[in-house]
């Protein structure tokens, strides 16, 4: 195996440290080129779609990737903005807040963002993090619930880079945050401010991402650790049990995936009566497809064809302050220990110290 060529060795050169914030992945334009290279790395990964390897490969070549890119694309060019994916332009966003919130507490970290798939990707990143100096490097999936398909998937891509890499820096992981009380916080905020603005829904909605049914039967935890988000949620905001309703969303193929699905969800509480639903995607840090399309859009578009009078989605935590002051408090919990620049505790108290002993003197 060759490895990669490092920057050469300077002797003495102070040590960085650095957080790498790691979403999913968009594609580069709302085009089905674009879609086409994207879902190819996306579905590809074992993670994603754990069937054998040959069967999957013939599905999706001869069939996925001939047919849905263009319906794709349509979809992404709905939510396009200017600045190009939203999932992007919010991820840009936090990392640079986040670099802000830390350095505003004496932090000198690094704070850099990567795509799981697509770009800018994660060896691409990890490249620039070690051509500056950086020899620590905390990996933060903005994946609130651990799944195999999304957490376990970035410690294989930054597997991947280190075992080119010749020098490999001090690697920590982020595994979840799924009960965060900063996290929960921040959601819970979220609803109570669109309520004071707009009212109040006859039922908070919570609509995550789903995964097939049998990765709980295999010891996945993330099917309970998005319930454990939505019972917290909701106990900030003091909803009872018939208040409020998890549902798993997105579901690929024919397989039978976490259950209640979002949209038949809906459409049976339309038929039920229900005539407004707010609605709220946890388990996402920022919009992206799934939410503004998906739930935004067409989950919206089934409630009122059953006959539901009003769909409010509360957006994702995007840039939202509490979610970065949040989001820093979990990144330094997981850089102690590693030195940021800040004063250690140790030496704060050494300068208590000082200070105390010099206003006796005086």
């Amino acid at each position: 195996m060759s490895f990669q060529p490092e920057p050469p060795h300077e002797h003495g050169r102070a040590e960085r440290t650095a957080v790498l914030l790691v979403n999913l992945g968009t594609p580069d334009a709302p085009a089905a080129p674009a879609l086409r290279r994207y879902l190819a790395e996306f579905l590809w990964d074992p993670r994603v779609v754990e069937i054998p390897r040959l069967p999957w490969w013939l599905i999706l070549h001869g069939v996925i990737l001939r047919t849905r890119p263009a319906r794709s694309a349509a979809k992404y060019a709905a939510i396009w903005t200017p600045e190009g994916s939203p999932l992007l332009v919010w991820t840009r966003r936090q990392a640079l807040r986040l670099a802000g919130q830390l350095g505003e507490s004496g932090h000198r970290v690094l704070v850099r963002f990567a795509m799981r798939y697509g770009q800018p990707g994660i060896a691409a990143e990890m490249d620039a993090l070690r051509a500056e100096g950086v020899t620590r490097v905390l990996v933060l999936p903005l994946y609130p619930q651990y799944a195999a398909a999304t957490t376990a998937s970035t410690v294989d891509a930054v597997a991947a880079w280190a075992a080119r890499a010749r020098w490999v820096p001090e690697l920590r992981f982020v595994n979840q945050y799924h009960d965060d009380p900063g996290y929960i916080d921040a959601l819970a905020d979220s609803v109570r401010r669109h309520w004071q603005r707009e009212g109040r829904g006859e039922r908070l909605l919570m609509s995550f991402h789903g995964v097939p049914a049998r990765s709980l039967a295999l010891g996945d935890p993330y099917h309970c650790q998005c319930h454990v988000t939505a019972r917290l949620v909701a106990g900030r905001l003091g909803l009872t049990a018939e208040q409020y309703i998890v549902t798993f969303q997105s579901r690929l193929g024919r397989a039978k995936w976490l259950e209640p699905y979002t949209e038949p969800t809906v459409r049976e509480l339309a038929a039920r009566g229900v005539k407004r639903l707010d609605a709220i995607c946890p388990g996402f840090a920022a919009d992206n497809l799934e939410t503004l399309e998906e739930v935004a859009m067409e989950v919206r578009d089934a409630f009122l064809e059953e006959g539901g009078e009003r769909f409010d989605f509360i957006p994702c935590l995007n840039d939202d302050d509490r979610w970065i002051a949040a989001l820093a408090q979990i990144a330094l919990r997981h850089l102690q220990g590693w030195p940021t620049g800040a004063p250690d505790e140790a030496t704060l108290a050494a300068g208590r110290q000082r200070a105390l002993a010099m206003g006796a003197t005086r």
